[in-house]
Parts: C-alpha cells; sequence; structure tokens
C-alpha cells in the first residue's frame, strides 16, 4: 500500500495522470525506483515530481500515513481497485486515492449531493429538512452528500441523520482533524450512523484555500444529481454546481425571492437554463426519471387544520414571505402589534408557525 499512497500523494496527481504515467513506467513501485534522469528520459517531463529528493518525501511521508491509516481504522480505495467509486471514476479530474471512515454504500441506487451557502436561512434549513425527510420514504437507496460545512451543507448532514438517511461527508482536509470543528459531534454521528467521512488528503496534508474548492469536485462527482438550496451570486455552491454539470450530472436549484441576497445564484441558475426548478421532491424525482413511491397527503393539510379566518391570513403572509419580522408582518394585515401577538402565539403553541429571534417568523 506504501507505493500507492506516494504515488497517489504525488502534486498534481489524479486518475488521468496516473493511468498516463503508469502506462510509461509500468508501476507505483518503478517509478519510485527509477532515477530522475530516467524518469525525465521515459516522461520527457520537467516536473518536480520526478526529482529525487522529492520522491524520497513522499515516500517517507507516505510510510508514516500507513501507520497513521492501520491504527485509525481508515479505509481506502485507490483507482484500479474494483471497489473505488463508478460515479468518482467517471470525472476526469477524480483523485487518485481517496481515504474514508465509516460504512457507506458509494454504489447506492440513488446518491444526491444538496449544498449551498454558509449563510442559510430557515428557508434553506426548512426546505433540506422537507426535502431529505420525503425522499427518505419514498426512495430506496438513498444516498446524501455534502461538505460538512456551515449552513446549508450542515443542514442537509442533520436532515438526512434525522430521516435515518446514510450521508457522506466530503473534507478538505485529511482525517486526522474534522473541519471545521464545530461539527465534530456531527461528523461521529455520520460515521457511527451507516455514513462515511470522505477525503483525497492524508493526515499530512497542510490545509490550503484551494482545499476547499477541489474538494466541491468529488462532492459533485459521487452523486448522480447536485441540489442548490441557497447561494449568493458567487460561492463554492455554484462551482459545485459548475462541476457536476461538466460530469453531465444532473443539477437542480430551489428558487427564492427576487432581491434575496443567498437566493440569487439559485434564481440565475434556474433563469439561464443551467439547473432545473426543485419546489418538492416530486420535482427531483420527476427530473431524475426515479420511481418512488407515492406522495403522500401533503403536508400543510396536517399542520394547519381549522384556522380562523384572522389566523389564515397570518400564515397566508408568512408564507408569501418566506420570513418576516413583527412589525412588517402588522403592516401588511394592517392590525395592531398587540392584536397580532395573541394570534401569533397560539399559532406558535399548535407548531403552525416558529419564532425566530428578532422578533420574526416562519412556518414549521
Amino acid at each position: 500500500m506504501t507505493w500507492r499512497i506516494a504515488f497517489a500523494s504525488l502534486q498534481g496527481m489524479g486518475v488521468d495522470l496516473a493511468r498516463k504515467l503508469l502506462d510509461v513506467v509500468g508501476s507505483e513501485e518503478q517509478f519510485f525506483g527509477m532515477s530522475e534522469k530516467e524518469l525525465r528520459s521515459l516522461t520527457r517531463g520537467r516536473s518536480k515530481i520526478y526529482s529525487d529528493s522529492y520522491r524520497r518525501d513522499v515516500l517517507q511521508r507516505a510510510v508514516q500515513e500507513e501507520a497513521f491509516i492501520h491504527e485509525h481504522g481508515i479505509n481506502v480505495f485507490y483507482f484500479t481497485d474494483e471497489d473505488y467509486p463508478h460515479r468518482l471514476i467517471e470525472a476526469p479530474d477524480a483523485p487518485a486515492m481517496i481515504y474514508t471512515l465509516g460504512r457507506c454504500d458509494l454504489e447506492s441506487a440513488h446518491v444526491i449531493s444538496v449544498v449551498g451557502t454558509r449563510h442559510a436561512t430557515q428557508y434553506g434549513i426548512r426546505f433540506c429538512d422537507t426535502l431529505i425527510g420525503e425522499l427518505s420514504q419514498r426512495l430506496p437507496g438513498l444516498v446524501v452528500v455534502s461538505g460538512l460545512a456551515y449552513g446549508i451543507d450542515i443542514a442537509a448532514h442533520r436532515a438526512a441523520l434525522k430521516h435515518g438517511v446514510p450521508t457522506v461527508a466530503v473534507l478538505p482536509r485529511g482525517l486526522n482533524r474534522i473541519y471545521p470543528a464545530t461539527h465534530r459531534n456531527d461528523a461521529i454521528a455520520i460515521a457511527r450512523r451507516g455514513g462515511m467521512l470522505l477525503t483525497d488528503y492524508t493526515s499530512q496534508d497542510p490545509v490550503q484555500k484551494s482545499n476547499f474548492l477541489a474538494r466541491n469536485r468529488i462532492v459533485a462527482a459521487l452523486s448522480d444529481c447536485t441540489v442548490v438550496v441557497e447561494s449568493a451570486g458567487s460561492g463554492g455552491a455554484l462551482v459545485t454546481a459548475s462541476l457536476a454539470m461538466s460530469y453531465d450530472r444532473d443539477v437542480m436549484a430551489v428558487p427564492g425571492r427576487c432581491g434575496d441576497e443567498f437566493s440569487a445564484g439559485c434564481n440565475k441558475l434556474i433563469a439561464t437554463n443551467k439547473a432545473a426548478l426543485i419546489t418538492s421532491a416530486d420535482d427531483l424525482l420527476a427530473a431524475m426519471r426515479w420511481e418512488g413511491a407515492s406522495a403522500r397527503q401533503p403536508q400543510q393539510f396536517a399542520l394547519f387544520p381549522d384556522l380562523s379566518k384572522e389566523e389564515q391570513a397570518v400564515v397566508d403572509v408568512i408564507r408569501d414571505h418566506g420570513e418576516i419580522h413583527l412589525n412588517a408582518l402588522a403592516d401588511v394585515l394592517q392590525q395592531p402589534v398587540y392584536k397580532l401577538m395573541s394570534t401569533l402565539v397560539e399559532l406558535d403553541c399548535r407548531k403552525v408557525i416558529v419564532t425566530l429571534p428578532g422578533c420574526r417568523y416562519t412556518l414549521m
């Protein structure tokens, strides 16, 4: 395994380059056994990966990494292995080796990526929970992939855990430390409850800004489709969507209100026909042509039984806005705040609405 770890750790090494080099040199062991002069002569390359000193350092780190792998029960998938994920190997920039903790079927029948902004709103968080909850009951062999980051990523992982769906967290660093550290308990739950932590970085690789964008290629490539829940006009979620398109994977986006900062990216994806509009599990199943169980009775009827005229008016306004401040709600309904408060308290007690910090309200 040492030769493979070292070979996969070479700077710039991916599946395409690995195949080309192995076609020339024969094997990983031979690559490290040849002299710099021999390698440069065979490959006509100038890269530093042929340097004698560089290869010695890489090989030494590989020995240490192999010890780390065995000590911590880490699983390794090399691109020539039969169990290397078939979706991932199709990507031209797939890593030569991935490291995982946990046991999750990466060849599952239905794998979706859910990504979005770090600054998720209640609208986005609630959508993740509803979408994954509905899919969990209607779609066998479902796996949810995301990046364990703040916002939509962690909302997707938590929704998957909540609904008993295996989830894969793709990390921007080695498995020796969870990033971000505040999601360590979530990572432990993922690995222990049928999910997986996955990375193409070793425990010795430095954490660099480029890791975060590079991680997105794996998030996109592991999945049949990528769902962008909330995104500003630029950011990592849009990079993931672009990568998914380049891999000929389906992309879907959740629409938001015009002018909402963290719906701008989603709305643009939809407007430019780069992503299909998705508002429910039905939309995803139809777009992917996946056969799922019949939809349950819409949740709205169970949540909002026997509302009075005044209560229904409040619910309608909150639904239209997604999230609204008390004063704004009073202005729209043209009611004094003191009178409106009694209705809001009643709706909150009946779990029709959720009271948010700062006197803001949204639907359950």
